[in-house]
């Protein structure tokens, strides 16, 4: 998720196109927040790491 939030990110500065870059700053942000709680050892979707 953090990979393709950041491939996002970058198609959206590269072409112009705004709205990819929001969409790639919040699947980023989500992709994060889920590194972030699954590497603290709190179980996401089931699952104690998330990868």
């Amino acid at each position: 998720m953090i990979l393709l939030g950041a491939i996002l990110l970058i198609a959206g500065l590269v072409f112009g196109i705004p709205i990819l870059n929001t969409v790639g700053v919040i699947v980023l942000v989500i992709g994060l927040a889920l590194l972030i709680a699954g590497s603290v050892g709190r179980p996401v979707a089931g699952r104690r790491h998330y990868y």
